[in-house]
């Protein structure tokens, strides 16, 4: 693959930017969002998601919200982040990991594996932009994610040794 992502893990990718960009467009949790949106949509954005990835981000995010009827909210962390904003291709790029080790190490499906990441205490602590969490080794956020632990800076060096 030379350091390519394959096709599968590319369209993850893509999911899970335009699900971070929708939330940040409409001011909402990500779980929130991937509830919303269900199986059925989230199904059809992997599916499609080279089609999808060729368009204008902004315009295919207007379409779903509008399928989806997601409202807008009161979740602001973009305004509320005190340092670097990381891109909505960043934060995808982390929860793609977190999905594709889930729906390996769990034989699920990418829609199952969606919605039971985001409806997961990592995604409040992922989307915290003034914690170091979500630039902590996407490794160690998946050992986090099956501990179902809080995080703790302080046990991240125990926690390398693990994986």
């Amino acid at each position: 693959m030379n350091g390519r992502m394959s096709k599968k893990e590319n369209d993850i990718f893509f999911l899970c930017s335009l699900i971070e960009f929708i939330s940040r467009e409409t001011k909402n949790k990500r779980a929130y969002i991937v509830n919303k949106l269900g199986e059925e949509k989230i199904n059809h954005i992997y599916c499609f998601a080279d089609v999808y990835h060729s368009e204008n981000i902004k315009k295919v995010s207007c379409e779903f919200i509008e399928k989806a009827k997601i409202e807008i909210g009161e979740f602001d962390n973009v305004k509320e982040c005190k340092y670097s904003l990381p891109t909505y291709f960043d934060i995808g790029k982390i929860y793609s990991k977190i999905i594709l080790a889930v729906m390996k190490n769990e034989n699920l499906e990418v829609s199952e594996a969606v919605l039971k990441v985001y409806n997961s205490f990592i995604s409040d602590k992922i989307d915290n932009y003034n914690s170091a969490f979500y630039y902590d080794n996407v490794k160690n956020l998946i050992i986090y994610y099956y501990e179902g632990m809080p995080y703790d800076k302080s046990l991240g060096a125990s926690y390398k040794n693990k994986i």
